[in-house]
């Protein structure tokens, strides 16, 4: 089991919300990005932070968008269509939205509309 299943979202999320807004991204973009991805509204991306929720178990209540799938590309140096473990796939999905997202892409192109 990698050691980045048993970390706190919390502990992940202001690094996402840095990386955006240092590329002149906001949080809100952000937000929607991961609502995108994981199904969740506002208010239970807030319970997911408030609460110290684990990765594993943030993406194991995630309705994963059926779109995801459409997710390709490489995020640090890994190819996220080739991984093979589900949960880091899931958590690559992410990546590579944090990533597009930071690089200046539409959010139309980001969210796979």
């Amino acid at each position: 089991m990698s050691r980045i299943f048993a970390t706190s979202f919390a502990s992940v999320y202001p690094h996402y919300v840095t990386k955006v807004e240092r590329k002149g991204r906001t949080k809100a973009e952000l937000d929607e990005v991961i609502e995108w991805l994981t199904g969740f509204d506002d208010a239970a991306l807030g319970r997911h932070l408030a609460g110290g929720t684990t990765i594993e178990d943030f993406f194991a209540d995630a309705a994963l968008n059926p779109l995801a799938s459409h997710i390709t590309g490489v995020v640090c140096g890994v190819r996220v269509e080739d991984v093979e473990d589900p949960l880091m796939r899931k958590i690559r999905y992410l990546d590579k939205l944090v990533d597009e997202l930071a690089r200046g892409k539409a959010m139309d192109k980001v969210l796979r509309t």
